[in-house]
């Protein structure tokens, strides 16, 4: 099998690390992640010009048909950089969830938005108390007329803070944690009854919860199915494990090559502490760690875009897994083997380590995947 990326892959690839190295810098991340916004309008407009938002999505909308293989390539690369545009909440799991539901006028809008960069979006599922368990759904909608009133809350909603639009699963039938009545509502941020109480993460990436009181919406604001979300929510949500995933192995990568940088140019006792065959030891387990993790985080993309949800969850949940284990013996290396300026904010290793301690809790850790895992097999 050949798992060489296709000349438009390597295209891609090259042409935002250019930009990137040029443009995103690790002290022009710094004032990005200090600004109102927490990230570039300018470098969000960059990505548009390139194609990159309209990447995954299907040519008849104006996309360029890309799967989960380009993604990986693109969160690979935005990873190593540390970029702090919400490209996972916009494109990867609100814009798909548009591509696989939305039709008509509403399918139009919403994706040429995306694509051109005037349109921010963002899904919130997620909901206290919830563990990773995408059926558990307490906020409601109840029918009013030709619309539908909403009341609930939603925690930690990736991209809510600088959302246009979001993307909103309530129930309209049936219990907490049934499969069954999960209705999705593109909802106005700035409606009346909805707050948005935003914050920084841990690794700077803006995030939000999301409170509804009686939030009026129409008709037209129906997501698809009503009662029949989930589905397409699990895909979404695959699609940005094995995202996550790509993005992880980029971090990684450039962690490992500044951490090997360092160890050439440290010195001790009059030579580089990289001649020391000990830090040589627990530099190669750092280089297999990573070689192992892109293997897996290739296999999720590979499958992220299938209907079979048995099969596609068993790859997903095994990168995801792995690779929350893989990012914490990563990260923990390279703080140690930087010493104590390994933790230091002026410096690039700590905010790779803290981004990569988010990617693991995003979408379930490393045990809710290892659960998760085993569980399809026994599915079969």
């Amino acid at each position: 099998m050949d798992f060489d990326l296709s000349e438009a892959q390597n295209a891609i690839r090259d042409s935002l690390q250019r930009w990137l190295t040029k443009h995103y810098g690790f002290e022009q991340r710094r004032a990005i992640a200090k600004s109102a916004e927490g990230f570039s309008r300018d470098a969000w407009a960059r990505y548009a010009e390139l194609g990159l938002l309209m990447l995954p999505f299907p040519e008849a909308d104006g996309g360029l048909g890309g799967n989960a293989v380009d993604t990986m390539v693109v969160l690979e690369t935005l990873g190593a950089a540390l970029v702090l545009e919400p490209y996972l909440p916009t494109v990867v799991v609100a814009g798909g969830l548009i591509a696989d539901l939305a039709a008509g006028a509403l399918r139009s809008d919403l994706l040429s938005g995306i694509g051109s960069g005037a349109l921010l979006a963002a899904l919130a599922h997620q909901e206290p108390g919830a563990r990773y368990n995408l059926r558990c759904v307490a906020t409601t909608a109840r029918r009013e007329g030709d619309g539908h009133v909403l009341n609930g809350h939603k925690a930690v909603v990736l991209g809510a803070p600088s959302a246009n639009h979001l993307l909103v699963s309530a129930r309209t039938s049936g219990a907490v944690d049934d499969a069954a009545g999960i209705t999705l509502f593109v909802v106005d941020p700035h409606a009346p009854g909805v707050t948005i109480r935003g914050y920084a993460n841990q690794d700077a990436q803006r995030a939000g919860d999301v409170k509804l009181v009686d939030v009026k919406v129409g008709a037209e604001a129906v997501l698809g199915p009503v009662g029949g979300a989930l589905p397409a929510v699990e895909r979404a949500i695959d699609r940005g494990i094995a995202a996550l995933c790509a993005e992880a192995v980029g971090i990684m990568t450039a962690l490992n090559a500044a951490t090997l940088d360092h160890l050439k140019q440290r010195k001790q006792f009059g030579v580089p502490i990289g001649s020391f065959q000990a830090l040589q030891h627990r530099m190669v387990d750092m280089v297999i760690a990573v070689e192992q993790s892109r293997s897996l985080a290739m296999l999720a993309a590979v499958k992220a875009d299938l209907q079979d949800s048995v099969e596609r969850g068993r790859a997903v949940s095994a990168a995801k897994a792995y690779i929350g284990q893989a990012l914490r013996r990563v990260g923990q290396e390279a703080v140690q083997l930087h010493g104590g300026m390994g933790v230091t904010d002026e410096f690039m290793p700590a905010h790779c380590f803290k981004r990569l301690t988010m990617i693991d809790a995003t979408f379930g850790n490393a045990d809710h995947h290892l659960a998760r895992f085993s569980d399809t097999l026994r599915a079969r």
